[in-house]
């Protein structure tokens, strides 16, 4: 049995039960590497990563280096004399620290790789209505998420999965997957298998706000997969057109409506209780949304404080 020494490298609560996984099955983990403190929200207060918060409450050595290349950094990582590092959710690392460990460094990434390398693989699948995706771990290389997979792991995708309970579903296989992978570079029983090097067309390209508009234009299918892919973060969004009012919509759940209609798209069909936009193949019905300076509601309470006249429509 290899006795290990992790260093531990995230930022995103994505990478926190990971982490937790490790610590509760007694694994030894001498560093933890995370972003550094940034300023948010309003009073511009300096805000610790998820992980940071983790590791601080269970007393873990942190590290949290601006420059990766940075020789006291490299230096302090070195110190820690880790045999194994794991990545989840972090940043590209440099050659001069994935290739430090005598066990390598591994990554948990979640797709079934070779789809759906990038940054924001959770979103895309759902946005474009994958059916299948899961989790993978494999070794670091110089390029991104194209090293050598070790282990791979299937999760289902419902009608009814946003990004955040597809997230949460990953959060727990790949938690599982991680430990797996511990246990077999502990034993010194890894075997891998090289990713093919032919082009790849699923893609999770780093989701902008300009991804992040609804198309009405679109069948009623996509736009449905589109706002529960960025649901709950970063929110869809639409432009709402209310007499000379402009108002910007973010968007968190919908419901669809199959059917005939009459109506010129885009158009919003409401009454007291609901507000549908009327698209190509029926009708999206608006749940929760969240209108500008104000927090996300339910469709209905909103109605009860905004007056939405006969030629409301979307944009």
């Amino acid at each position: 049995m290899n006795k290990l020494r992790i260093v531990f490298m995230g930022t995103p609560d994505f990478a926190v039960g990971i982490l937790d996984t490790l610590v509760k099955n007694s694994y030894e983990v001498v560093g933890v590497i995370t972003s550094p403190d940034k300023p948010a929200g309003r009073g511009r207060k300096l805000q610790e990563s998820a992980v940071k918060k983790y590791a601080v409450d269970n007393n873990l050595n942190v590290l949290q280096p601006t420059n990766l290349k940075n020789e006291d950094f490299l230096e302090e990582l070195k110190a820690l004399k880790a045999n194994l590092q794991i990545i989840v959710a972090f940043r590209m690392l440099p050659k001069v620290v994935w290739e430090i460990p005598e066990f390598g460094t591994f990554n948990l990434h979640a797709s079934l790789l070779p789809d759906y390398r990038g940054a924001a693989p959770i979103n895309w699948a759902i946005i474009n209505g994958e059916t299948k995706t899961g989790v993978t771990t494999f070794f670091i290389d110089d390029k991104i998420d194209t090293g050598e997979i070790i282990l791979q792991s299937n999760t289902g995708i419902s009608k009814e999965d946003t990004a955040g309970t597809l997230h949460d579903k990953l959060m727990h296989s790949g938690a599982t997957l991680v430990l797996e992978t511990v246990q077999l570079i502990e034993r010194g029983k890894v075997t891998t298998q090289a990713q093919p090097k032919i082009p790849i067309e699923k893609v999770a390209y780093k989701i902008h706000k300009d991804t992040c508009e609804v198309n009405w234009d679109k069948p009623i299918k996509t736009i449905y997969n589109h706002i529960r892919g960025l649901s709950p973060y970063p929110a869809s969004w639409t432009t709402l057109y209310n007499d000379n009012d402009e108002i910007f919509l973010k968007i968190y759940n919908v419901r669809i409506e199959k059917v005939a209609h009459e109506h010129k798209l885009k158009t919003i069909v409401f009454d007291k209780k609901t507000m549908k936009i009327a698209v190509e193949g029926g009708f999206i019905e608006l749940l929760e949304i969240q209108l500008p300076g104000k927090r996300k509601m339910k469709t209905q309470d909103i109605l009860n404080g905004i007056k939405l006249s006969k030629n409301a429509h979307v944009g």
